[in-house]
């Protein structure tokens, strides 16, 4: 770490220092790495946390990673179209939740042991000469002003440290030091029982995908991850604390009840967990902003915490980039929270909602979703419904980087654009859509050249924040068409993918698709110049 005495900030260490090497951290300290900014992950433990944590990764999040350029070291720990099963006290599923749809380009539900990924997220940064990790690093205190953040540091093995960054990223957990530090209110509730995740190797049931049970006794889950290992996780009684469940016995009192042989069972580790549905009165307050479970904690029942740090990762890192490269101002940052916090806010109530099916509070509601249960497998849109997994609120931006023609729930804007695969002119060999966009701003055009149409000054405008521009051609016309000077020629799939997208609305040509993928705005060829400019200004954009 380097030094720095100065109580005004003259020179900064670090354009971006990241508190916390779990998976929020890691995620944008990887982008920044490709985009080139200097980037601290300053961790206070020693290592990585390898104790029990996520299992479930969704396809929004691997597209993340597919964008990270790690997708290929992460694929090895996942089983992709992991189903979800709720069962009754007596065993029969009453649903049964096993999406198949592959419109991010990647499996909508997948199993994963976290420590695994995040250990390849880790190894990225050694890619990137920008970017330093530094273990043992302890945040005494900290200070901002309107050019920047001083940390001050305590390690082990060093002397204490004075940090200098432009900006500050809290992603140090549920117990954010920072959050706390800024008075931030982290309002919700916390629920009344406990659970004990316990991982086991050499999977004893070798069953497929996860079950819970709504056991009214002891409600538990068993599933399936990678590597032959099984989670289990049983509520915590009243009367029971953390440090008697962990003994011997009381693992294997634990395990008979899905175990036929508890004594042959071979544990991992074991950890209580409280779970908590918590939300940030605010995710930025000068220039330090919050992330991951430092914004928003929530129980584990849907798999959405961690995937919900990740989307925040995503929706942060490329504005961040951009303001620190000087192609935008700060204004840019402050739709940050303005596109996630609500989102934040639905999955935190999805994941209550899927807890009180599990484990419901008073009795007579067991004894309701029991009853109702039998509806799901015989009223088949209820069935779809759930299979599809239709219940999960996907991430929608009302307001931020987006330009709405029509009602948001009519609109095509704010949400994330499809990646089917596509090829290049004299290239057989398919591509997912991104590897073609690359991780900048992308200008999709349906038989159009847009670059060609639109003024100079808008031309060089996106092309001076590397945007690129992608022309779509259907694949029986592909190798007729010359290759312009602006623009990567492409066909769409054989289903038809992008051109479907396309027609479901009226004059649409075109697609402006943020580095995140979401779709910012959409148009005819005539409106290139017009939507252009709005967007210009929703962005921020520094102009000479």
């Amino acid at each position: 770490m380097g030094n720095s005495n100065t109580a005004t900030i003259n020179k900064y260490d670090y354009d971006v220092v990241i508190l916390g090497a779990g998976p929020v951290g890691l995620t944008i300290a990887n982008y920044l790495g490709l985009q080139g900014v200097k980037t601290l992950v300053a961790e206070q433990l020693d290592r990585l946390i390898d104790y029990p944590r996520a299992i479930g990764i969704d396809d929004e999040s691997l597209r993340t990673l597919q964008s990270l350029d790690v997708i290929d070291e992460v694929l090895p720990h996942i089983t992709p179209d992991h189903a979800m099963r709720f069962l009754t006290p007596s065993g029969r599923c009453f649903a049964d939740i096993q999406p198949t749809t592959r419109e991010f380009g990647w499996s909508r539900r997948n199993a994963f042991v976290q420590p695994q990924v995040d250990a390849v997220l880790l190894e990225g940064l050694s890619r990137f000469d920008c970017v330093a990790v530094e273990f043992n690093s302890c945040l005494k205190d900290f200070s901002q002003d309107d050019r920047g953040v001083t940390l001050n540091f305590d390690s082990p093995n060093t002397p204490p440290n004075t940090i200098s960054c432009k900006y500050l990223i809290a992603c140090d957990g549920g117990n954010s030091y920072i959050r706390q530090s800024l008075n931030i209110p982290f309002e919700g509730k916390t629920a009344p029982n406990k659970w004990i995740v316990i991982d086991v190797a050499d999977d004893p049931l070798a069953t497929p995908h996860v079950y819970l049970c709504c056991d009214p006794v002891r409600p538990y889950v068993s599933a399936a991850l990678p590597h032959a290992i099984r989670r289990f996780e049983f509520m915590v009684m009243p009367n029971e604390t953390e440090e008697e469940l962990s003994q011997p016995h009381r693992i294997r009192e634990l395990l008979s009840k899905v175990v036929p042989d508890p004594d042959n069972v071979n544990v991992i580790r074991q950890r209580v967990y409280t779970h908590n549905a918590r939300l940030a009165g605010q995710f930025k307050i000068g220039r330090i902003l919050l992330a991951g479970d430092a914004a928003h904690i929530m129980p584990v029942w849907q798999g959405q915490g961690y995937n919900t740090g990740i989307r925040d990762a995503s929706n942060l890192a490329w504005k961040l980039s951009m303001v620190i490269k000087d192609q935008a101002d700060d204004g840019l940052l402050e739709t940050y929270q303005v596109e996630r916090k609500a989102h934040a806010k639905a999955m935190i109530d999805l994941s209550v909602m899927a807890g009180n099916v599990l484990a419901p509070p008073k009795k007579w509601q067991g004894q309701l979703r029991d009853t109702c249960s039998f509806a799901v497998n015989v009223v088949p849109a209820l069935k779809r419904y759930l299979v599809e997994m239709k219940f999960k609120p996907m991430p929608v931006y009302a307001d931020g980087i987006v330009i709405h023609k029509r009602s948001i729930k009519q609109s095509l804007i704010g949400k994330m654009f499809i990646q089917p695969n596509v090829y290049l002119k004299n290239d057989d060999n398919a591509h997912k859509l991104d590897e073609i966009l690359g991780n900048n701003f992308a200008i999709l055009s349906w038989e159009c050249d847009a670059a060609n149409k639109m003024s100079d000054n808008t031309k060089q405008q996106w092309q001076s924040i590397g945007a690129r521009f992608i022309k779509v051609v259907p694949k029986e016309r592909l190798r007729a068409i010359e290759i312009s000077e602006t623009a990567d020629e492409l066909v769409i799939g054989d289903d038809l993918d992008i051109r479907t997208w396309l027609g479901q609305r009226d004059n649409i040509s075109t697609v402006f698709i943020r580095p995140d993928r979401f779709v910012a705005a959409t148009c005819n060829a005539q409106e290139l110049n017009t939507v252009s400019e709005e967007l210009f200004r929703k962005l921020h954009l520094t102009r000479d």
